[in-house]
């Protein structure tokens, strides 16, 4: 039981924080339909952003959060105004191409100013120790890291799915010329929503850094977990986003705890049995002919 225990609570709380940033990607990839594969070096900027700030700068933890993760989506609101807008309209093969070439810009950039070795972040004191869950005892922090990660993801599943600003994004996206006749300011719509994907993935950064500490090839190392939640979720659903993001960090745990010769085979594993079960998202409900 103690194992079982083990395995639930560290994979749920892994999987709450890929969720977090994974969902910034569900929002350019499902609802812009833009492909991003840079949207890992944006989690690594919000986590090495705030690991300078706390280490280099002496800022405290509660204010060096909110302040990377501001810094990040206001960097993504120019890389969206610069960058991004010229591949809206450009083939899948041109997005992908110029997003990983963006990666690979960021991983120069943080080996330069970093260097090449892992970077972790020193937690306060008050988020350091352990708490009685009755079941078993279990990291404070990644309790912490787990609630915050919950508010925020039930906050954006109620914006996109019980407000008009997810309904307007998909009618911007769908008919553009549409939407701009009916008032819609859609650049600044995009780059609002842009933003807040590059917030998420800094933020989501900034939790993870404790337990995926940061290291330059970190954006292409944890790309691949990101896109498995993406495709396994279905276009946009933040939802399912969810349950995948728990699945991953559960199946994860398990394997790496009880196999860890295997490594990441039974992520991939999954990926193959869950594509061919739910090849549309595993939420979506299978068309019989």
């Amino acid at each position: 039981m103690s194992t079982v225990a083990f395995i639930l609570l560290y994979g749920l709380s892994y999987g709450l924080v890929l969720c977090l940033i994974a969902l910034g990607l569900v929002i350019t990839m499902g609802l812009m339909h833009v492909i991003n594969l840079g949207h890992g070096a944006f989690a690594a900027m919000g986590g090495y952003l705030a690991i300078s700030l706390m280490q280099q700068q002496g800022w405290p933890y509660a204010l060096a959060v909110p302040a990377a993760v501001m810094a990040v989506a206001a960097f993504g609101v120019l890389a969206e105004r610069l960058l991004y807008v010229r591949l809206y309209k450009r083939s899948h093969l041109d997005q992908v191409l110029v997003t990983i070439g963006f990666n690979f810009v960021v991983i120069a950039i943080i080996t330069m100013l970093f260097g090449p070795n892992i970077v972790r972040m020193e937690l306060p004191a008050y988020l350091r120790g352990n708490i009685d869950l009755g079941i078993r005892e279990f990291e404070l922090y990644r309790v912490v890291a787990s609630g915050i990660c919950i508010v925020i993801i039930g906050a954006l599943w109620w914006v996109f799915e019980r407000t008009s600003t997810g309904a307007r994004l998909r009618a911007a996206v769908d008919n553009r010329g549409m939407a701009q006749a009916m008032g819609m300011n859609v650049p600044l719509l995009f780059a609002a929503t842009f933003a807040l994907g590059c917030g998420l993935a800094a933020l989501g950064g900034i939790l993870a850094a404790p337990m995926l500490p940061m290291e330059p090839m970190w954006p292409m190392k944890y790309l691949v977990l990101m896109l498995v939640i993406v495709a396994l979720a279905g276009h946009g659903q933040v939802t399912a986003s969810v349950a995948v993001a728990i699945i991953v960090g559960v199946v994860e745990t398990a394997g790496r705890y009880l196999f860890p010769q295997f490594g990441a085979f039974f992520i991939y594993l999954l990926l193959i049995g869950l594509m061919v079960w739910r090849p549309n998202g595993l939420l979506v409900r299978r068309q019989t002919i």
